[in-house]
């Protein structure tokens, strides 16, 4: 079944932490407890993303990394449902 998604691209700057930490801070204000709600309400289950590199073709999540900096090519979940 075909479904329909949003995708957002978000130009974030050239720094790599500071894209994160804006990142997670946009991430933080849409899934605080009333939006939730109101994707709840929209029937809205969950939430997938990842912060990316234009250049990056693997398509690496760079808010996931392991203990060497490599990077996760998994995207970030956040279950509306189940918090």
């Amino acid at each position: 079944m075909m479904q329909y998604r949003l995708h957002i691209d978000m130009p974030l700057g050239i720094d790599e932490n500071a894209a994160l930490d804006k990142a997670k801070a946009v991430m933080d204000r849409i899934l605080n407890p009333i939006n939730k709600q109101y994707l709840l309400v929209q029937e809205i289950e969950s939430v997938n993303y990842r912060v990316g590199h234009d250049e990056d073709r693997q398509r690496s999540n760079y808010l996931i990394q392991n203990e060497n900096g490599h990077q996760n090519n998994k995207k970030c979940r956040v279950d509306i449902q189940n918090p």
